[in-house]
């Protein structure tokens, strides 16, 4: 009867499973609106034990859930749409892991040989986060869906950088958000899930890069989170996502993004560092005889130097400690003190491990 019962349960699991890893072409409305449906996160082993290569729910709806009732929007709901659509960059990241990897292709890399067992955990928090963030909007507004994404990686060294520089600047874009919040239960949220993002990143620092997981006294602080979920866009390939999304990030600037120039040799303090604006159609514009500034945001302070707007260069200050990231950006005022002073960015240095900075260069 032991035996029978196990057999049953077991049955039982892989038909949740099943159920709730399918593809879900169609928004159900009313049901995708209602927090109470399928597998909730905290009390569903779905968000942390699953192992399958299927997307788990909610990661495998592919369109928008539209609203279900009409009214004002949420007070915090702009804000959860970004981060959703945030979210649905980072899930389908990890997603795309799980299904293009395998355990021996990490271990083959010189990965410890868990690491794709923690890729796959990572994928079922982050499907986690997905349901969150659609809890926290409104049925009086759209929950946007996925688009289709291309990532900078082609095997799985590349995959574990891009997933360290991932996992790093989600933690400066959630601090950058709680300055938006307007519910104190959205800050929050926010602080709970920026706390499950330090330690995916503190996993991947000391197992896969034997490095320090400390980035000093405080992560970096940017203060304008629309222009780091921005940077994502270039992700995203165009015309993929469903029409009834609202523009990401709403509002957008659409600055000029940056790259170090091709030939850097390094992104470590006290090095000349060379911009590249990547996008030949949106190129910054520099007025003759005016001061322009490299802002370097580290920690919670930031410092400003002389940008040159003939070599595109700055000297990367000194004075950083070389852990964690450094946020740039171009500037037209010292401290970039508002969003519209910014005119070029966000670019993500990250200063540690060491052989990431040496990569990323």
């Amino acid at each position: 009867m032991v035996f029978l019962h196990s057999i049953t349960a077991l049955a039982a699991v892989l038909a949740f499973d099943v159920a709730h890893c399918a593809p879900v072409t169609e928004p159900l409305f009313s049901e995708l609106s209602n927090p109470s449906y399928g597998p909730i996160p905290g009390q569903s082993s779905l968000y942390s034990t699953y192992s399958g290569k299927a997307a788990p729910f909610p990661g495998n709806v592919t369109g928008a859930i539209l609203n279900t009732t009409a009214g004002p929007p949420g007070e915090d709901d702009l804000l959860f749409q970004n981060l959703l659509s945030a979210e649905l960059v980072i899930f389908s990241f990890y997603q795309q892991g799980v299904e293009r990897f395998n355990s021996t292709a990490f271990i083959e890399a010189g990965f410890p040989n868990t690491t794709y067992e923690r890729i796959q955990q990572i994928r079922d928090n982050e499907a986690g986060h997905l349901r969150i963030f659609q809890d926290q909007i409104s049925t009086n507004s759209v929950k946007p869906g996925p688009c289709q994404y291309q990532y900078p990686y082609e095997d799985p060294l590349s995959y574990i950088a891009v997933q360290t520089v991932i996992e790093i600047s989600s933690m400066a874009f959630l601090t950058g958000l709680e300055l938006q919040a307007k519910l104190t239960l959205s800050k929050a949220a926010l602080v709970a899930i920026a706390a499950t993002e330090s330690r995916h990143n503190t996993w991947s620092l000391i197992d896969n890069w034997k490095s320090t997981p400390f980035a000093g006294p405080a992560d970096t602080i940017y203060p304008y989170a629309n222009q780091i979920l921005d940077f994502t866009n270039e992700w995203i390939v165009n015309g993929s996502c469903p029409p009834e999304n609202p523009i990401y990030p709403t509002s957008r600037q659409n600055l000029p993004q940056m790259a170090p120039a091709a030939n850097t040799t390094s992104i470590t303090p006290g090095s000349t560092l060379v911009f590249n604006f990547t996008q030949p159609d949106n190129q910054p514009h520099f007025t003759p005889q005016k001061d322009y500034y490299a802002v370097f945001f580290h920690g919670v302070y930031n410092i400003s130097v002389a940008f040159n707007t003939t070599t595109y260069s700055a000297v990367i200050p000194p004075q950083i400690e070389p852990l964690g990231i450094v946020i740039a950006v171009i500037a037209d005022e010292q401290g970039a003190p508002t969003k519209e002073s910014v005119l070029a960015g966000t670019l993500i240095l990250p200063e540690s491990p060491a052989a990431l900075n040496s990569a990323y260069a």
